[in-house]
């Protein structure tokens, strides 16, 4: 049994500030429940927001002399709901959570469960609108470089709802290694490299108009647009016109839709292809990539810091791109980013980083010297308490980063490529390629260029401890002393 609720018509206003946090609404909402107050006796306010009724806050209620029995604890599902729902705009929202919590707690514990309560359909309707919002902020943010400064970016942003203290931890986790600024009218994220902070909204004027490298990303955005599975329904459904401000790709939109139809006849009137039972072995062309454009390994990392091609961005921190000299003469070439890479943004800096490191040192192969990539350029992990699991990536994350592999290769034109591990050799030489049996042996791409193959430092590492991992290890060095062999022709 419950104690009784206050019965005297006294009204009371409860503020909230800032009007998103959860943390102030169950402060106020925990000492209107202790003064036994009733949903209808309290005038809910938004930190700017006036009393109509000009009603005393609620921490200066009197408590009840007698106090009420403890209260059962609420369940974790409503306070997850009510934080969602709490950035939304809708004024009603403060006032729809107490009396949930009201009801949760004067014997409706099981609430959440009836999905046709009203109070329980607006509550979902408004958190659903909340994790669209967010949903839209993190896929149409585009940050802009500001110019002066070196690896500084910012982003301007009209969300609908007050998302910013929500999503930005995302934009934290994802762009670890640069510093930007997110601008929206109401509110403002900032990360310097190591803190995120939050402060007062800005105007579209203090994010820059343009980006010296947005042309890169329009070629390669038009070069994968599918005019086949083109939906122009769905596609402003997804991306509605109102964020198209935000996106440098918007202005090719029209040009891509007009088009559509030519590209599509043209795909049709091509010659008809028998299928082949198996992919053949096809040797890429480095030389051919059509994404550098003559563009340096700035520009295109730049650029790949934007790229959708496959779902491994979105649970990934940060793309990986390559690294070293844009003139070196030897390209390693990887199969992903793992842990610490995707942390720090940097190639080969984990624990099978460190082994390689010896493995070059062994053979006095400077490692500044060298290019250092993956063929793969987001982390594909799966979670496991929390700790973060390697899993090897899939055929279709490879080809989805090809080009910008291709792309390095073309900027770098290597006089070697080096490939650590199976999925790496699968870039280069294509799906035939059988690791064990061709490891260590020289091969020549179509270009010309000399390439090999050996197994991935990773795998050394998972041979366990003792002879097996030192019998791995040394066939490692086995097959770079090629480098040497190739460093004494040249």
């Amino acid at each position: 049994m419950t104690g009784p609720a206050r019965t005297d018509l006294q009204r009371w206003s409860a503020r909230v500030d800032p009007a998103w946090s959860l943390e102030a609404w169950r402060a106020v909402a925990r000492a209107a429940l202790q003064r036994q107050v009733t949903p209808p006796q309290l005038d809910w306010l938004d930190a700017g927001d006036g009393s109509l009724l000009d009603a005393p806050s609620v921490l200066d209620a009197p408590l009840p002399v007698e106090p009420p029995p403890t209260r059962p604890a609420v369940p974790r599902d409503f306070l997850e709901l009510a934080a969602t729902c709490l950035c939304h705009r809708e004024p009603q929202r403060l006032a729809l959570l107490y009396r949930m919590l009201w009801r949760i707690t004067h014997g409706e514990r099981r609430l959440l469960t009836n999905p046709a309560d009203p109070d329980v359909v607006r509550a979902m309707a408004l958190a659903q609108a909340v994790r669209r919002d967010a949903h839209k902020m993190k896929a149409f943010v585009r940050f802009r470089e500001v110019p002066g400064e070196q690896e500084a970016f910012i982003a301007w942003f009209e969300p609908d709802h007050h998302i910013v203290d929500r999503v930005a931890p995302f934009f934290a986790r994802r762009f670890a290694g640069m510093r930007w600024a997110i601008l929206t009218p109401m509110r403002s994220a900032r990360w310097d490299g190591s803190t995120l902070s939050f402060g007062p909204g800005g105007s579209q004027e203090q994010a820059p108009r343009e980006d010296a490298r947005e042309e890169l990303w329009r070629t390669y955005y038009a070069n994968i647009f599918n005019p086949a599975r083109l939906n122009t329904r769905m596609m402003r459904q997804e991306m509605p016109a109102r964020y198209w401000k935000h996106l440098p790709e918007a202005t090719l939109l029209p040009m891509l839709v007009r088009d559509a139809g030519d590209r599509v006849q043209e795909m049709h009137d091509r010659d008809v292809q028998a299928p082949q039972r198996r992919i053949p072995d096809r040797r890429i062309t480095p030389r051919a990539a059509a994404t550098a454009n003559g563009d340096d390994l700035d520009a295109l990392r730049t650029a790949a810091m934007g790229c959708r091609r496959c779902p491994l961005w979105e649970p990934a921190t940060q793309t990986v791109f390559g690294e070293g000299p844009q003139n070196a003469k030897v390209m390693l070439v990887g199969e992903q980013p793992g842990d610490s890479e995707d942390l720090s943004g940097h190639p080969f800096v984990g624990p099978a980083g460190q082994l390689l490191n010896r493995a070059l040192a062994e053979l006095d192969i400077d490692r500044s010297t060298l290019y250092m990539t993956n063929a793969v350029k987001h982390f594909r992990f799966e979670r496991r308490g929390k700790r973060r699991i390697h899993s090897k990536p899939q055929m279709t994350h490879v080809t989805a980063c090809k080009p910008w592999l291709m792309a390095e290769i073309e900027n770098v034109r290597p006089q070697v490529i080096v490939c650590l591990g199976a999925t790496a050799a699968t870039a280069v030489f294509g799906a035939g390629f059988n690791l064990m049996e061709k490891r260590g042996r020289w091969h020549a791409l179509d270009d010309g260029t000399r390439a090999f193959a050996t197994v991935h430092p990773a795998w050394v590492l998972r041979q366990g401890e003792g002879e097996a991992r030192e019998a791995a290890y040394r066939g490692l060095v086995e097959d770079l002393r090629r480098l040497l062999d190739d460093r004494r022709e040249g």
